[in-house]
């Protein structure tokens, strides 16, 4: 009993109660009960300019508090209203620095009472600068992201872009869910951005998932969110990603790899438009503009049951078809001029462009990787130019092999085959790969298939991607 009688007459110390505001990261100052300042620690001098000599014995009048009790500040704490509400709560308002600005803080005050008269006022302050330098850059980012998703920044002036432009103009001015396919790194996250953000949605939430990148019980957490306890590690309620997007759309990215169990859950949401948590029964309303992509035959996996029938219709309501870079050449001229553009500004170089020779070499290139690939070729390429035109030796070797290979300088043996799928098999292609010194590309050539398609049957056969 002695030992809790001396901790609260340790707390009760003055020297302990002035060194407990002095260590406050708030700003904390007394009114006496004539509305005078009598204290004010470290942190009002920081956020306010003004020092406890300054301030004490002055009323909170001069700091100009831009609310009140919703008023603005009044002539004296007998028109406050402090007194007579005894509090007031996290008021989000203004007060003017000593030197002049305004800064944005949070404020709360309480009346200290003894018996049944008032002793006094104690405030306190909380700086909000930093938060709202977050706002703002948040905001800003918003309006960057909107732009980045402008119909415009989608280069491409080949007949199957423009194609896809009018789809993509014809479904924002919609509600319909839609399906973009294609190859990977064609874009189709960007086409995505470039509907929501060209749609009446476009003020709310863009929230993006991977549904390849999580296993099946992560990805119905991520999507639907969970109650505390409903699996380990559960330790509070957490909301999903369809609540997230609440007013907004739903991006979700490789929808060919949800499982079956995920994929009725999915129908369910598109159907009733609502969710329900894991480990949870209430259902919640939803709602939301479902994007989906993927870079699989859809309509294949339905055939073979791999995809539900009923969930692909309803994705497909709008389908949206992104063709692969390599039959749509003609646009690859503009895209280097813009990734130019663009790793110059990133970098501080002054590349010019880029010589025939070298845009000969990406004209002829079969880019099985996409915009993306080209997108990172640019970008290996500044690694290496300084300046001027960006040249052959400057691109990734694999690009460069693809179209120069001398012949001359080949050995009889490794002239190039004319191997159909069928022939092919895991010991003929180790071979080639030893020949070709493990470049796919040029094992791709050998064998007359894409370099996907190497990188399949050498998955598919358990050969390492490097030299052993």
């Amino acid at each position: 009993m002695s030992e809790i009688q001396n901790s609260i007459q340790d707390i009760l110390d003055p020297n302990f109660a002035r060194l407990l505001l002095e260590a406050m990261a708030d700003g904390v100052f007394t009114l006496n009960d004539k509305g005078k300042i009598t204290s004010w620690n470290a942190s009002m001098k920081r956020i306010t300019g003004y020092t406890a000599g300054e301030a004490l014995g002055n009323s909170c009048m001069f700091l100009n508090f831009s609310q009140c009790f919703s008023k603005t500040c009044p002539t004296g704490i007998g028109q406050c209203g402090i007194f007579e509400h005894t509090a007031v709560d996290s008021k989000e308002c203004f007060l003017r620095h000593k030197d002049g600005h305004d800064v944005s803080v949070v404020k709360s005050a309480r009346a200290v009472r003894e018996e049944n008269s008032i002793k006094g006022v104690v405030e306190t302050v909380t700086d909000l600068t930093e938060l709202q330098k977050a706002r703002r850059k948040a905001e800003e980012a918003s309006l960057r992201l909107g732009e980045r998703h402008r119909f415009e920044n989608i280069i491409g002036k080949s007949h199957p872009m423009q194609e896809v432009f009018a789809a993509l103009k014809a479904v924002a001015s919609s509600e319909a869910t839609a399906l973009i396919q294609g190859e990977s790194g064609t874009g189709k996250e960007l086409a995505a951005g470039a509907i929501h953000y060209n749609s009446e949605r476009r003020n709310n939430p863009f929230v993006s998932v991977n549904c390849s990148a999580l296993s099946e019980s992560l990805l119905e957490s991520e999507l639907f969110g969970h109650v505390k306890g409903a699996f380990t590690g559960a330790v509070r309620d957490r909301a999903g990603r369809f609540e997230d997007a609440h007013g907004g759309t739903l991006f979700l990215d490789e929808i060919g790899e949800i499982s079956p169990f995920i994929q009725l859950k999915l129908l369910r949401v598109l159907q009733e438009r609502e969710i329900e948590r894991v480990g949870e029964s209430r259902k919640r309303k939803i709602d939301i503009r479902i994007i989906a992509a993927t870079n699989k035959d859809l309509y294949g996996l339905v055939k073979n049951g791999g995809f539900r029938e009923d969930l692909y219709y309803r994705l497909k309501v709008f389908p949206i078809h992104l063709p692969p870079l390599r039959k749509r050449k003609e646009d690859i001229p503009l895209l280097i001029s813009d990734f130019i553009h663009f790793q110059n500004q990133k970098t501080g170089k002054q590349v010019a462009g880029i010589s025939q020779s070298a845009m000969r070499i990406l004209m002829d290139y079969t880019w099985p990787g996409n915009v993306r690939e080209l997108e990172n070729a640019i970008e290996h390429a500044f690694v290496l130019c300084d300046g001027g035109n960006m040249d052959i030796f400057d691109l990734p070797v694999e690009i460069r092999q693809f179209e120069y290979q001398p012949a001359a300088l080949v050995a009889p043996q490794t002239i190039l085959r004319t191997l159909s799928e069928k022939k092919l098999t895991r010991e003929k292609l180790l071979e080639i790969l030893g020949e070709s010194e493990w470049n796919k590309a040029e094992a791709a050539r050998r064998v007359g298939v894409s370099r996907t398609a190497i990188w399949k049957y050498m998955k598919k056969w358990d050969i390492p991607l490097k030299r052993p």
